[in-house]
């Protein structure tokens, strides 16, 4: 079987890193590029942070790396009361940064570009690079694959403010761009993505220390846990970015429905908020594939089955 090809764009979050170590050893798909934005962690530290997980890992083949870049406007939240000052659970990582780096539009580009309509996006963090690369080449839009994106909550609460969730809240400018292109594409919202939790039993099942993925997820991991339950009164944390990455890779553990949807960009209480045309007769276009139920014993079985691999090639 030949491995699809899949750009990752993150914003390094403990949940990305954990997301870049099921990826980057999954043999199914072969990851071309990681490339950073802003929104956890500011966009030089995301930037940083894919460079720390890709150097700490060690996968056998190393993805191009793309910069983030500033955003036009700027962030109005980040997650370093869930992820620590630096994303990673302040684990102070030693990290060889590249220099001369190309941004992350540009890469997205370059690789959808090299292999049209065989890339599947997968973006897990604000949808800034994405319509960035679009705006770049609309031509894009055309050629690549399919756009899985986590983002959004329908009849859940948001995790931001109480209407939106937090990778569209950061950026809801971008995200209106990008729902609104031609491109096939699938949204996991809040509401798949709160019914899966790594527990503290499924933190005892990593692999060892001894091995490189064993170390490095068992240094970031328990800052999460601890957050979560200081946070949210939770004895688990939620894997949001993770459950969007197991989407990508095995979306027969979801059930997808065709909706009309936009985003709220100036609601004084419903920024970055999504908006389903549900109207009996609807005047909104039909634009992606909404995630509405998991299979969340399947998806936690995929992710601790994904850490072990990655563990047993290095």
């Amino acid at each position: 079987m030949i491995p699809r090809k899949v750009i990752l764009d993150v914003d390094p979050g403990i949940d990305d890193a954990l997301a870049l170590t099921i990826a980057l050893f999954e043999p199914r798909i072969e990851v071309v590029a990681v490339t950073a934005v802003g929104g956890s962690v500011s966009p030089e530290q995301a930037t940083r942070n894919v460079q720390t997980v890709i150097e700490n890992l060690d996968p056998p083949r190393w993805p191009r790396v793309g910069s983030a870049t500033v955003p036009e406007r700027p962030l109005p939240a980040d997650n370093c009361h869930l992820y620590g000052a630096d994303g990673l659970g302040n684990s102070d990582f030693a990290t060889s940064e590249l220099h001369h780096l190309h941004t992350a539009a540009k890469v997205i580009g370059d690789e959808i570009r090299a292999a049209p309509e065989e890339v599947t996006l997968v973006a897990l963090g604000p949808l800034t690079n994405v319509a960035g690369a679009l705006r770049r080449d609309p031509s894009l839009t055309a050629q690549v694959g399919q756009l899985v994106i986590m983002g959004g909550a329908l009849a859940e609460g948001g995790n931001v403010t109480p209407a939106a969730e937090f990778n569209l809240y950061c950026d809801p400018f971008s995200a209106r761009d990008v729902f609104r292109q031609p491109a096939t594409m699938t949204l996991i919202p809040l509401d798949v993505t709160r019914q899966v939790a790594m527990t503290f039993g499924d933190l005892d099942r990593l692999p060892p220390e001894s091995t490189k993925a064993g170390r490095f997820l068992r240094r970031i991991l328990p800052f999460a846990f601890r957050t979560h339950r200081q946070e949210y009164g939770l004895e688990g944390i939620y894997l949001h970015d993770t459950v969007a990455l197991v989407a990508a890779m095995h979306p027969e553990l979801f059930v997808t429905e065709r909706m009309a949807v936009d985003v709220e960009t100036h609601g004084e209480l419903t920024t970055g908020a999504i908006v389903c045309d549900r109207r009996r007769v609807p005047q909104w276009r039909h634009n992606m594939y909404v995630a509405t139920k998991v299979d969340a014993a399947g998806v936690m079985d995929v992710v601790l089955r994904g850490v072990t691999a990655a563990a047993s090639s290095n």
